[in-house]
């Protein structure tokens, strides 16, 4: 850009020339903001449904790192863009590329227990493990979100038994003692 006749004639230190590399963006992050990913993580369901009404082909589009919208709008509690997703024909188990998480591991992990419950209640499967072995309910169980326990254990009761990558059950990696209480519980009720 070249500088203006007004700085030119002032005697003023002048940044025209000058670019602020914090203000671009790579091509990735532009994509990532035009597409649904931004939108369904940030709760709009009036851009993701004008987005979905142009194309709804786009609605399981995977960015960079293979996440859907609905990865996204799970990992943000955002319920009524969930079901807009689904709606729509978003795959609930889709599974990243690298760490192979589907949109129930993120919600588990974030405690988003509406959200778990709907995905539940589309088919999501409750024993699959990402890259490290790890159910969703280990991914609840580790982040301390009871209610999320409680939901995905109704569920399939025999979540619990499940193992990750370094042998550790949902109970092993359970940071409060309410939830050890659940598996407590749950495991007596296996045993009778």
């Amino acid at each position: 850009m070249a500088a203006s006749k007004e700085c030119e004639d002032h005697n003023h230190e002048c940044h025209h020339n000058q670019t602020n590399p914090s203000l671009h963006q790579t091509l990735d992050e532009l994509e990532f903001e035009r597409g649904l990913w931004s939108a369904a993580l940030a709760g709009d369901i009036e851009d993701v449904s004008n987005k979905l009404s142009r194309n709804s082909d786009i609605v399981n589009k995977t960015d960079k790192s293979g996440y859907t919208a609905l990865h996204y709008a799970s990992r943000g509690g955002h319920l009524h863009m969930c079901e807009l997703l689904i709606s729509h024909g978003a795959k609930v188990n889709s599974q990243t590329h690298s760490s192979q998480t589907t949109p129930l591991h993120r919600a588990a992990y974030m405690g988003r227990t509406e959200v778990v419950g709907l995905l539940i209640d589309n088919a999501a499967n409750l024993n699959q493990v990402d890259c490290d072995g790890m159910t969703p309910l280990h991914k609840a169980s580790e982040n301390g979100h009871l209610e999320t326990v409680e939901v995905l254990l109704k569920a399939s009761p025999t979540a619990v038994n499940v193992c990750d990558k370094r042998g550790r059950s949902p109970l092993d990696v359970a940071k409060t003692e309410r939830i050890l209480g659940v598996f407590e519980k749950i495991m007596q009720l296996q045993d009778e």
